[in-house]
């Protein structure tokens, strides 16, 4: 797998965790209807609203349904229909139509107690895993580094027939349980239509604000680099007319600048002076550094020498107005009889007799 690759299934993980995460927080804010659906012994169905739910038309009485394999038989009353419509149900079974399985863990299992009882589903129960809906109860501490959990299984094909009649009426959400004074309730089936919408929208917000603000960034840099350029190049033409300006302002001083003396101060003036250019090298090099070889040829200036600290060698020499384009032109190198590195440095010079000049 690519480094591409790689991130970018790293970048939608992250997307679908803060989208199930921001999902969960708005669900836990907006206001939901729930109805509660409870079995009794004999398998006949309660349906009434919860405590906490409140309808703006009063209370509704509670309503006996009857199901036949899976299907609600009859019609709704108009109230109960608008009642289902966008609610979450929350379907509550018989203990006796499910499996409690307990099983013993290591302690460092319970970050993947998923994954691990998904593996033994088929073992422990009557179904595969993709004929069961399962779930378990929070792992307890037992003797030793040891956990324990309670696997509360049963079958896929009967409660999700009977989860399916109440999303055919129109609920938003439907949600499966079931409960024992032992482990109290437990929830094996939890599918919400309208979260998973909400999901989809937020990650799509999501991406979409990864999108623009890539292509900002991307505008931003482009912007920002023919900005740069256009001020290189104004910054290099105004440069070009004050040499031309002072080029003009020394022919008047020397008159028409045809005689061979005007050609010789004009290649005086702009040409570097090796004398200065010495002296500034020496005033410039620190005191743990000697040169052992200095070459001028035109415009360029080459040093060989020993010192302790090369690379600082470098910005020490552009930061003198008489060089620029400082570097290295052969390898540094350290020999045992010395006590430096020696180096090898090559700039460019430049024609400067000092300010104002």
């Amino acid at each position: 797998m690519s480094v591409v690759s790689e991130l970018t299934a790293a970048l939608s993980l992250w997307i679908d965790a803060v989208a199930g995460v921001v999902s969960a927080r708005l669900a836990n804010v907006k206001p939901v209807r729930r109805i509660e659906v409870a079995e009794d012994e004999a398998g006949a169905l309660t349906m009434r609203l919860a405590p906490s739910t409140k309808l703006a038309d009063g209370d509704l009485s509670p309503c006996r349904l009857d199901v036949t394999d899976g299907s609600i038989n009859g019609p709704l009353s108009p109230q109960w229909a608008a009642a289902v419509r966008g609610g979450v149900v929350e379907l509550l079974l018989q203990p006796s139509r499910f499996v409690f399985r307990t099983i013993e863990l290591p302690a460092r299992a319970a970050e993947f107690l998923d994954g691990i009882i998904r593996a033994q589903i088929d073992r422990i129960t009557p179904w595969p895993p993709s004929e069961a809906l399962f779930h378990w109860t929070p792992p307890q501490g037992n003797v030793g580094d040891r956990i324990e959990t309670t696997v509360v299984a049963t079958g896929r094909a009967p409660a999700a027939s009977l989860a399916q009649a109440f999303s055919d009426l129109g609920a938003a959400g439907v949600a499966i349980l079931t409960g024992t004074p032992e482990h109290g309730r437990i929830t094996v089936l939890d599918q919400r239509s309208g979260m998973q919408a909400e999901n989809r929208r937020i990650r799509t917000a999501l991406i979409a604000g990864f999108a623009t603000t890539a292509l900002l960034a991307m505008l931003s840099l482009g912007f920002g680099g023919f900005v740069a350029d256009a001020y290189d190049a104004q910054q290099q033409l105004i440069q070009q007319r004050i040499a031309e300006r002072r080029a003009v302002m020394r022919g008047n001083q020397t008159g028409s600048g045809g005689s061979p003396l005007d050609l010789l101060i004009r290649r005086k003036q702009g040409s570097p002076s090796s004398v200065l250019v010495i002296e500034a090298l020496s005033a410039l090099l620190p005191l743990d550094t000697y040169a052992t070889e200095v070459r001028i040829e035109g415009n360029k200036l080459q040093i060989v020498g020993v010192t302790r600290d090369a690379p600082s060698l470098i910005s020490i020499l552009e930061q003198s107005p008489h060089f620029s384009s400082a570097g290295f032109f052969a390898p540094t190198t350290h020999a045992a009889n010395e006590a430096g590195e020696r180096f090898h440095i090559e700039t460019k010079l430049k024609p400067y007799f000092g300010s104002g000049t």
